[in-house]
């Protein structure tokens, strides 16, 4: 299908480098943007790998009235902000993850379903439900490393949300799995579906939008894979492919 006449029925959003901007602000004209598209009927859903806890105010904020899809798709939360789907990972996995942060020496974060950890855990691994670990390396050949040794666990779906950083989640959950739930839910095929994000962690669900947008500040991989390249998030990108695609 020729993507100028794809039908948008529903907005899937990025948030850090996309909706945002590198102060963590929604430029007016994004805001005008997504107010004018809900108006026509479509849905906004926020897709990030940030938490329940680090989004739905954003949400709010934007009167957003659908489904949220958190944690790079391990949990969905519907428009009461009940959460629908919720995929947890092995305990066992996030220890051994996070003997590999402490014997390379790297920087981590860990998302369990009531917080997220910064460089430091719980004494308890196992007396919590775990959504995603995250390793933050700048050093580029441990990084490397590291992931080669996530790779070849096989029980994996790993990504990034900025290039110095690994993403981990649960082996088939992504932002992508986490939409094709709530258009299954919505009675909306992925094909009427525009996402639009900057990093690896976007990139499955650029691939199989109706209409991937990459941001000008995104990862060449994704630039790549898009449909379509808007100007930055600090320069209203997601605003002016609003107004492309859907108004």
């Amino acid at each position: 299908m020729e993507i100028n006449h794809v039908d948008i029925k529903l907005i899937a959003l990025d948030m850090d480098g996309t909706l945002l901007t590198n102060d963590h602000q929604i430029t007016e004209a994004t805001q005008k943007a997504i107010k004018e598209a809900q108006q026509k009927g479509v849905k906004i859903v926020l897709s990030t790998g940030r938490s329940f806890k680090n989004c739905h105010n954003h949400a709010d904020a934007l009167g957003l009235d659908s489904y949220l899809v958190t944690v790079n798709g391990s949990e969905i939360w519907d428009e009461n902000r009940e959460i629908v789907k919720r995929t947890v990972m092995n305990p066992e996995w996030i220890e051994w993850m996070y003997g590999l942060a402490k014997q390379y020496h790297t920087l981590f974060w860990a998302i369990d379903t009531e917080r997220t950890w910064r460089n430091e855990m719980p004494e308890d691994l196992y007396s919590v439900e775990w959504l995603k670990f995250g390793f933050d390396i700048h050093d580029d050949e441990v990084r490397q490393v590291i992931f080669k040794e996530l790779q070849a666990k096989g029980e994996f779906e790993l990504s990034n949300s900025f290039p110095s950083n690994i993403e981990v989640n649960r082996r088939g959950i992504s932002k992508a799995s986490g939409l094709e739930i709530v258009c299954r839910r919505l009675g909306i095929e992925m094909k009427n579906v525009m996402a639009a994000g900057d990093s690896l962690n976007d990139l499955e669900m650029i691939k199989e939008a109706g209409i991937g947008v990459a941001m000008g500040n995104a990862q060449d991989t994704l630039k790549q894979n898009a449909d379509w390249i808007t100007t930055t998030n600090e320069e209203d990108g997601v605003a002016k492919a609003i107004r492309k695609w859907v108004l």
